[in-house]
This record gives structure tokens, C-alpha cells and sequence, in this order.
């Protein structure tokens, strides 16, 4: 089931899904985004991941306009420590094209590490693929 959210003009800036072949949240990222839209966006992907004791995301921002630096620090210091004490230990995000929002992705991925297992890439298959080695690994 996906969930949609949607902004004050009534455009979607975040489709969330649990993908049940892969076992993963995919978040699908799109346009510019504003700090309370990050927040309940990231807040609302934490409901999937609980419900189906998901540890891995794959966080999608090829569609994201402009920078997004103004929540990284929330994002940071309140939602990863409560995505990791919920499960999560695997998280691919997706970088956009985008200078200016690939800036804010690398600020998080700093902040982030050593918290939990986070990659970025420019290229969705990639990100897919390194979430199935992780899914293999533990399998193992």
C-alpha cells in the first residue's frame, strides 16, 4: 500500500511504500521541500518500517528541487535515532542531480555516520543492489 503526501497546493512531494519483494520502505522524494513537509514526511515512513520490522530504506531524492539543509539537523538528532531504535540499520539514499540538494544529502549522510549503515548514490539500481547484498549478508 502507498501512502501519498501532499503539500499546501495539494501536490505530492512524498510517496511512501512498503515494497514486499524487496522488504524495504521505498520514500519517492519530489520537488522542493519544506522543513515541516521533511518532518512529516519522515515521521510518516517511520510507521511502514515499524509495522513490518523493516530495517531498510531506500530513500529516493531524484526528483527533489533545492536544497533541504534546513532539517538536516532534525533529521540527525531526533528522526535517525529514532528510526535506529526502531530497526533500522540500512539506509540508501538517492541523491539527486541537483547541486544544491546534493549538498544537504552529504550534510546528512556526515551527521549520520556511524549511526547505522548509510550509502549514497546517483543511480537507483545501485542503491537497490547494495540493499539486497546487506539483505544477503544477513541472511548468511
Amino acid at each position: 500500500m502507498m501512502q501519498e503526501l501532499t503539500n499546501g497546493f495539494g501536490k505530492v512531494y512524498l510517496t511512501i511504500a512498503y515494497d514486499p519483494a524487496n522488504r524495504w520502505v521505498h520514500n519517492d522524494w519530489i520537488g522542493y521541500q519544506t522543513y515541516a513537509g521533511i518532518v512529516a514526511g519522515a515521521d510518516a515512513c517511520l510507521v511502514p518500517l515499524r509495522k513490518h520490522a523493516c530495517p531498510y530504506l531506500l530513500n529516493d531524492n531524484r526528483q527533489v528541487i533545492g536544497p533541504w539543509d534546513h532539517a538536516v539537523e532534525w533529521i540527525v538528532t531526533d528522526w535517525a535515532p529514532r528510526a535506529i531504535a526502531q530497526g533500522l540499520t540500512h539506509f540508501a539514499h538517492v541523491v539527486s542531480p541537483e547541486a544544491l540538494a546534493a549538498v544537504s544529502a552529504e550534510a546528512m549522510h556526515i551527521g549520520i555516520s556511524g549511526q547505522l549503515e548509510m550509502k549514497m548514490f546517483g543511480d537507483v539500481e545501485a542503491a537497490k543492489a547494495w540493499l539486497r547484498q546487506a539483505q544477503r549478508a544477513v541472511a548468511r
